[in-house]
């Protein structure tokens, strides 16, 4: 569903991106070129700052977004999710919020006010807040991460760790793809 916010905005979306018919998509939310967006994803904009105006949510090119994710901004602070991103099922993104280009994010985790750099993977159940993961890094399943002096004994991402982010994103391009082609079906 594609819904105006209170201030009246509307989602933009790329014709070549596909949102599953079930996903919200409200307000100040711009989807770019063959983006996926699954089941039961929520990408609401729609929280102002004191001052009335608000930052978008941006879902970068080639990214996915899986089902029953859950990206919102606070106070009118945005979200941006870079290209070639993976943010797996049950994920939650609240903004203010930078996910950067190739990041992966684990299933069931928790990103809020935080950046997290390119290339970076995140496992399953973790949470990561107030800080910024520098490029490259990898936050291992159920870490709390909430400092950057929590970040001092995080390794950097192993190349099976990149081959697997890149295999999810893979698929789920394929995935736009394919329910592209049979939309009318359902």
């Amino acid at each position: 569903m594609i819904r105006r916010n209170p201030n009246g905005d509307l989602p933009v979306v790329h014709d070549s991106a596909f949102v599953d018919p079930t996903a919200i998509l409200c307000g100040k939310v711009i989807v770019e070129e063959n983006v996926f967006i699954g089941p039961y994803a929520v990408i609401r904009a729609d929280e102002v700052d004191a001052s009335g105006g608000m930052e978008p949510i941006v879902i970068g090119a080639h990214s996915n977004i899986q089902d029953g994710v859950v990206i919102h901004c606070k106070a009118g602070g945005g979200v941006t999710i870079g290209r070639s991103s993976s943010i797996a099922h049950r994920s939650i993104v609240h903004g203010p919020c930078t996910v950067g280009d190739n990041v992966f994010v684990g299933f069931n985790s928790v990103l809020f006010n935080c950046t997290v750099g390119e290339g970076s993977v995140i496992r399953h159940n973790s949470v990561v807040e107030g800080c910024a993961v520098p490029p490259g890094f990898y936050i291992p399943s159920t870490a709390n991460i909430h400092s950057d002096d929590d970040l001092a004994g995080i390794e950097r991402v192993s190349l099976d760790a990149v081959d697997f982010s890149e295999s999810v994103a893979q698929a789920n391009n394929e995935l736009v793809k394919g329910y592209k082609r049979i939309r009318n079906e359902f």
